[in-house]
């Protein structure tokens, strides 16, 4: 399948298709402050903006990274 945008064509997988993925609880346990300006972006970018807030993610391979980018500072919950 393909997605147009202004510079790139994009290929998007049909392996992660958003019918068939699970989800993935993740808690920010450790503040911010300190941590260098692309790990606050991530946490931006998955909508941990508090300490101790829980947000529910796609399992998707670009969520594990994110994840594994800030390990210190979130937790996955049950």
């Amino acid at each position: 399948m393909l997605a147009k945008s202004r510079h790139c064509v994009v290929y998007q997988s049909k392996k992660y298709s958003e019918d068939n993925m699970g989800t993935i609880k993740v808690k920010q346990i450790k503040s911010r402050i300190g941590a260098p300006k692309d790990q606050k972006r991530t946490l931006d970018a998955m909508g941990l903006r508090k300490l101790n807030r829980v947000v529910e993610l796609p399992d998707t391979p670009t969520v594990r990274g994110q994840i594994r980018k800030v390990h210190h500072l979130v937790a996955i919950v049950d």
